[in-house]
């Protein structure tokens, strides 16, 4: 229905631009985590530009769903490890995300025919920031996963502006220059082929300028990185053990191996204790049971902070009792407690997750929503959390986040804002195996560190456990001998700083996104103001 509407003469062009744009999508996968190809981000994205900017809307649209639908499920085809989740599923994942860079794409054609391909490419970092935005905050859709940002983790030069800009800045930096990069290419083939892209509105002088601009913005971008990672640290000293207890996710709940999975725990949490660390943390759900329910759970635990007189982070699922109507309903929470030993009983602190994993921890919409349509059903009925908590371990306060929850920039950030002096994230990844998932998580758990200038530690069944500075640099890992991060058992014990500072990120959040959106409205507004140039060179107001 849409190729009749490319036009004439443009198939075996469309065929061309479409192997382009699959190149384009395969270097961006291979910049993100596992493969790490962070560099391949700062031009991954031209031959796209370039390809969607020579197209009809048609051919755009067309070209910019085949790309979103190869990237985005490219990054994340671990989620095909969970056993519920199908592959229809994933071609609907696909669908929806390729609807988002539908937008970019027909939004870009549709500023190249009315102000030129040059001025289309300039507002791409606008337009791509924006909708990466939406896509991280729609309703229960919403996902901040994939983020270009996201690739340059390995690099704590680049990252140091986050604190200031957010991921989100970092995104528009690096479209901005992929922009750039493909203005150059047309500026070299102009006068040839380059007609294709250019219109009169295309004036060397202003580009020229937006050209020198970015270069300028890249080496303050690297000024201000390379100051920020040499400044100390300044807070009290805090150590943190982290228990690594590799449970298959195969027995996790089975109740013939809580006595093994305990025991497990119970020795790692004995054998940490004996250099007197400040904190001794558990995983996500690291409990067979819930522990303020089961009494001879609580009491095992309870001994084993008394024993070691340190005080225990652990995750655990609990049951909530809630009024509904005349009835009462228990419901299921992913929380996190801090038992801290006294000379009497142990004190006890709370915090129920509240970012709950859609299709995992409940089933949005399910009164509703038909998604038995696409055997679509829930494990479990989570019931979300309410409180920001900052737990108090005096004199150090920090916040708990739990599984994907770190990968919220704005949550963490509202903790930090409570008073939170550095963050530890407890999750569970046993059920995607041997694939890129723990890492891309710590990858992204990058940047909540530098956005808030604190530290960042992440404890996980399966791994990757580590600690991640206030600079983005990943401090340690728990390794085994042969150097293996996932999979593998131990613990890890490290001294971290609990901060007392707030970035400019901290007080004032996502400022990027706006202003893209800004930018976005007034290109737009420009293009729909243009008159129309038809095919006999005549004038048209029509949009």
């Amino acid at each position: 229905m849409i190729l009749h509407r490319i036009r004439p003469g443009s198939k075996w062009g469309l065929a061309r631009d479409a192997g382009i744009t699959l190149v384009s999508a395969g270097l961006l996968i291979a910049a993100f985590p596992s493969r790490d190809f962070g560099f391949l981000a700062w031009v991954a994205l031209v031959p796209f530009f370039l390809a969607v900017s020579r197209q009809s809307f048609a051919g755009a649209l067309l070209l910019s769903v085949f790309f979103g639908s190869v990237f985005l499920p490219g990054i994340f085809n671990w989620i095909l490890e969970l056993w519920y989740y199908r592959w229809y599923h994933h071609l609907l994942l696909a669908v929806y995300f390729g609807f988002y860079f539908a937008v970019f794409g027909g939004v870009v054609a549709f500023l190249s025919k009315r102000l030129g391909a040059i001025t289309a490419l300039w507002a791409a970092p606008f337009l791509w920031v924006t909708l990466e935005y939406l896509r991280s905050n729609f309703f229960f859709l919403a996902l901040p996963w994939g983020l270009l940002a996201h690739t340059q983790y390995r690099y704590p030069v680049v990252i140091q502006m986050v604190s200031i800009f957010g991921t989100y800045g970092l995104s528009f930096l690096i479209v901005f220059f992929n922009a750039a990069l493909s203005i150059g290419i047309l500026f070299y083939l102009k006068g040839g082929r380059a007609r294709q892209y250019t219109t009169a509105s295309s004036k060397g002088g202003p580009n020229i300028v937006c050209l020198i601009a970015a270069g300028l913005y890249i080496f303050w971008m690297l000024g201000f990185g390379i100051r920020e990672i040499w400044q100390p640290t300044p807070g009290k000293a805090f150590e943190i053990s982290l228990i690594q207890a590799n449970i298959p996710q195969s027995k996790k709940w089975d109740p013939e191996y809580a006595d093994e999975i305990m025991k497990a725990y119970s020795d790692l949490t004995r054998k940490a204790s004996r250099t007197r660390p400040d904190l001794i943390v558990w995983p996500e759900t690291a409990t067979p049971g819930a522990i303020t329910r089961d009494g001879a759970l609580f009491d095992r635990v309870t001994a084993l902070v008394q024993k070691t007189g340190t005080p225990l982070l652990v995750g655990s699922a609990e049951f909530q009792k809630f009024q509904k109507a005349e009835a009462v309903e228990t419901r299921l929470t992913n929380s996190a407690f801090l038992l801290n030993p006294s000379k009497e009983e142990v004190n006890l602190q709370r915090y129920d997750k509240i970012r709950l994993f859609p299709f995992g921890e409940y089933l949005p919409y399910k009164e509703t929503l038909p998604w038995n349509w696409i055997r679509v059903s829930s494990l479990s009925q989570y019931a979300p959390g309410t409180e920001h908590t900052v737990f108090q371990l005096p004199p150090h306060r920090f916040a708990v986040t739990i599984c994907w929850e770190n990968i919220f920039p704005d949550l963490v950030r509202r903790f930090v804002n409570n008073g939170a002096q550095f963050i530890i994230n407890l999750t569970n990844e046993a059920r995607f195996g041997n694939t890129a998932a723990p890492y891309q998580l710590m990858a992204i758990s990058v940047f909540r560190a530098v956005e808030n200038g604190v530290f960042v530690v992440r404890c996980a069944n399966t791994g990757v456990s580590g600690i991640i500075d206030p600079r983005g640099r990943v401090v340690r890992t728990f390794q085994d001998s042969r150097g293996q991060e996932i999979f593998v058992r131990g613990f890890l014990t490290e001294k971290i700083v609990s901060t007392q500072t707030k970035t400019f990120y901290t007080k004032h959040g996502d400022l990027v996104p706006f202003g893209s959106a800004a930018g976005c409205g007034l290109f737009l507004l420009l293009a729909s103001r243009k008159p129309r140039k038809e095919k006999n060179g005549r004038k048209s107001g029509r949009c």
